[in-house]
């Protein structure tokens, strides 16, 4: 058993997908919350007949997860997490078996997490659950207490993210049912964008849509504030407070142009499909394109959003994997074409940017392709030479991994431009907010 100060607090930060759950704990008291979580980890393989349970402890870092032994004829997820708690905290992964139609086996999920905190965590006491709601319309534009009414309007945006808003919103139905006193919150990818002027955010389309809500919304906002928060530290406070482009580049990619700190412009638009190529997504494409697929080739809706979201991206072009680092060891002639274009695409975006910002400052890359794709940054700083980037080499390739203070600067000195690696952390910017709306 992992032995936590007696008596803590935490935050439990959820991020639930179609088929995961990552979750992370930061201690708090009346004085605020911890920067970094202290344990952290993800479920994983729910629906699919292998789930898992893994995680890590700030306190023994460096440990890496070992395979759990199988857990034989175990009769619940929730009996096989308490079964490890006997002795075999060194074990990283246990696997949960969870069986059951998706709904079940999210409950399952969510109750061996619950289970794993009592089990392992002696002492902590949960003291508000913080949740990344991918999409929060035009009428969420901070974190939000979860009530009744607020579920129920998160529930109506459901067709603008039908994706990713069903998936966040079970576990809060979950613990609503569950734990009826504990205090939810919602974090939104969206509100962080809700500071760009309106030419930012309209389209040219008949009015009445823009007032039904199909707007430019953006997303990954979780992360851009986090790394909104680290930039006069990473490029100190004057040009922090210029014209910055994040570029959050990672299975979902987008990129954000920062003025004062504060979204003007970004490259996602009214769903997490436009705006850059990503792992299985298209991005921008000429909406002919959709047109093209329903009349000619008679595509229904469910088929086009298939090919859209799901066979796409880099995994379309590659006709390989989606995965950017199987890509960049390939030789296949496809597996460099769809890096090339990924990097062309990331190229031209952030040109559109420098345009709304009249210039560019910095250039700071985030996320799991920006943090660890070394050639892609390299790539991408020559398209944008124009522009007066220009990085160096040796620091660009040393820039990969678990940085020193969570960056790392790479620009050549003959740079115009800033350039630097963030390290992301989209848990602790929900650890704050949460704690913000708890003690209200």
């Amino acid at each position: 058993m992992i032995e936590p100060q007696p008596h803590t607090q935490a935050i439990l930060c959820l991020n639930a997908g179609s088929s995961s759950l990552k979750f992370a704990l930061f201690p708090c008291d009346e004085n605020g919350v911890a920067s970094t979580a202290q344990w952290w980890g993800k479920i994983d393989g729910i629906g699919l007949g292998a789930a898992q349970l893994q995680w890590q402890c700030a306190n023994e870092a460096g440990a890496q997860e070992a395979n759990a032994a199988p857990l034989g004829n175990k009769p619940t997820a929730t009996a096989a997490v308490r079964a490890q708690a006997g002795g075999q905290a060194a074990e990283r992964r246990i696997a949960l078996p969870i069986d059951g139609d998706l709904e079940a086996q999210h409950d399952a999920a969510l109750t061996a997490l619950l289970a794993w905190i009592e089990a392992h965590l002696a002492g902590v006491t949960v003291a508000a659950v913080a949740h990344r709601v991918v999409h929060g319309g035009h009428e969420f534009a901070a974190p939000v207490a979860i009530d009744d009414g607020v579920l129920t309007q998160l529930q109506a945006l459901i067709p603008l993210a039908p994706l990713h808003q069903p998936h966040n919103l079970r576990p809060i139905r979950l613990l609503r049912a569950r734990h009826p006193d504990w205090l939810q919150v919602a974090c939104f990818d969206t509100a962080f964008h809700r500071s760009q002027p309106w030419q930012a955010q309209m389209m040219p389309l008949p009015r009445r849509y823009w007032e039904a809500g199909v707007r430019r919304y953006g997303f990954h906002g979780l992360s851009y504030a986090y790394v909104a928060g680290r930039l006069p530290e990473v490029l100190g406070p004057e040009r922090a407070a210029g014209r910055v482009v994040v570029a959050h580049l990672g299975n979902g990619a987008s990129m954000c142009a920062l003025y004062r700190g504060k979204s003007v412009a970004s490259t996602m638009g009214f769903t997490a499909l436009d705006g850059l190529m990503m792992g299985t997504r298209c991005g921008t494409i000429d909406v002919g394109v959709v047109l093209y697929l329903l009349q000619h080739e008679k595509r229904d809706a469910s088929a086009i959003e298939h090919i859209l979201y799901r066979e796409s991206g880099l995994l379309g072009v590659s006709e390989l994997s989606s995965d950017m680092r199987t890509l960049l060891a390939s030789d296949g002639p496809k597996a460099r074409e769809a890096v090339e274009l990924f990097c062309y695409r990331a190229a031209r975006e952030l040109g559109s940017l420098a345009a709304a910002l009249q210039g560019l400052d910095a250039l700071v890359f985030t996320g799991g392709i920006g943090e660890h794709a070394a050639p892609v940054r390299a790539r991408i700083a020559q398209y944008a030479a124009w522009l007066g980037v220009v990085i160096d080499d040796a620091a660009n390739a040393a820039a990969v991994g678990r940085l020193p203070d969570g960056y790392r600067r790479i620009e050549a000195q003959a740079s115009r431009v800033a350039v630097a690696v963030v390290t992301t952390n989209e848990e602790a910017v929900m650890a704050n907010a949460a704690w913000e709306v708890a003690k209200c």
